[in-house]
């Protein structure tokens, strides 16, 4: 039973009042998010590190890697987090499957805090002589 017209129900809002709602989603989504311990550390380590490489003296792209390394560890978490509600709400039973997605999530998790430490540890090298030599890195 496939035709062109997509089902009216699907969406019922359009236009501005969409994008608020979505929105609103969002937000209750960041909400949720900031209940999770790890997320919490993740923001306030994340929002130090965003403010210190705002007075580094760096190329935009360097500031921009930095700055998208810290926020794609903040997505990967927001995901791990959505992961382990639906695996908790699913079965509160220990399963193979569950503990594979949870793990998974957390692996996740884990290669966005090595890409970060990467992005940060070669751009600061990297920049590390010339800093010195001018004096300072501000």
């Amino acid at each position: 039973m496939s035709t062109d017209q997509p089902d009216p129900s699907t969406h019922k809002h359009k236009g501005a009042t969409r994008l608020l709602k979505a929105g609103l989603c969002s937000m209750s989504g960041l909400g949720y998010a900031l209940k999770e311990a790890a997320f919490r550390l993740e923001v306030i380590v994340g929002t130090v590190l965003i403010v210190i490489s705002c007075f580094l003296k760096l190329e935009v792209t360097q500031h921009l890697i930095l700055i998208g390394s810290v926020l794609l560890v903040l997505i990967v978490e927001i995901l791990n987090s959505a992961i382990e509600a639906v695996v908790d709400d699913i079965s509160l039973e220990r399963r193979a499957l569950a503990k594979q997605a949870k793990d998974m999530g957390s692996a996740a998790v884990f290669i966005a805090l090595v890409n970060c430490g990467v992005c940060w540890a070669s751009i600061v090298v990297s920049n590390w002589d010339g800093w010195l030599g001018q004096g300072n890195l501000w």
